[in-house]
């Protein structure tokens, strides 16, 4: 798995901007960046499976052709195939076609193109609600804690938020933070669009949630990497 390669000063914009953001609102922000959400084997295996049958059905359907083909390259002026050697000749067909699938899904841009947009979509939306369960649901006095999840192979974000944010704020909301977020990471700029992604969730949660004088910090605010 290829590693996220941010330097300590994207780390320090990210964790400067939560901060900031914090010091206006008791909502607590958490920040998380992964390589990817999913090792998407089972995606990587249905490809090559699919390939597999269809060079089979492929063989099946046009076997004179290349048999006659498989007879020159090997000199077998006109062999007489039996059965078991077509059976043969089909299971080899299927297999070599199905390891080098395998072999070219290694390639991670073509492996991440084969997989299909909702099937990426699903993955981050479920990795991310993973991450936010584990480090941010109901761990705060007022159940205000919020999650930006940027996974870097699907060039996917998301935003999920506790149950107290949730009940005030549409979904829709956080659609302008994600897009500004997004369009500074195209550019390769993670932490900077990190950084304005938190400052748009900040404005928009205080004001929801403005800081009360007695808010304390209840969850980190340096950016963590998976």
């Amino acid at each position: 798995m290829a590693s996220i390669t941010l330097s300590d000063e994207e780390r320090r914009k990210v964790s400067d901007a939560v901060g900031a953001a914090e010091v206006h609102t008791a909502g607590e922000i958490v920040t998380i960046v992964s390589d990817r959400s999913d090792g998407y084997v089972d995606v990587a295996l249905a490809w090559s499976v699919a390939i597999s049958f269809l060079a089979m059905a492929l063989f099946s359907v046009f076997s004179e052709f290349y048999l006659s083909l498989i007879d020159q390259i090997f000199g077998l002026w006109g062999h007489e195939w039996t059965h078991r050697e077509l059976l043969a000749i089909v299971m080899a067909v299927g297999v070599i076609k199905f390891i080098a699938m395998m072999l070219i899904q290694l390639v991670q841009p073509v492996k991440f193109f084969l997989i299909p947009s909702a099937v990426k979509a699903a993955r981050v939306r479920d990795r991310a609600v993973s991450f936010f369960k584990v480090g941010a649901e109901r761990r705060t006095h007022g159940h205000t804690g919020i999650l930006i999840y940027l996974s870097m192979q699907e060039h996917r974000a998301e935003i999920v938020a506790d149950e107290a944010i949730t009940a005030k704020v549409p979904a829709t909301v956080w659609g302008e933070a994600m897009a500004d977020m997004l369009g500074h990471i195209k550019d390769g700029r993670i932490g900077d669009g990190m950084a304005v992604g938190v400052a748009d969730v900040g404005a928009i949660l205080a004001q929801h949630f403005p800081r009360g004088e007695d808010d304390r910090n209840e969850l980190p605010d340096r950016l963590i990497e998976v």
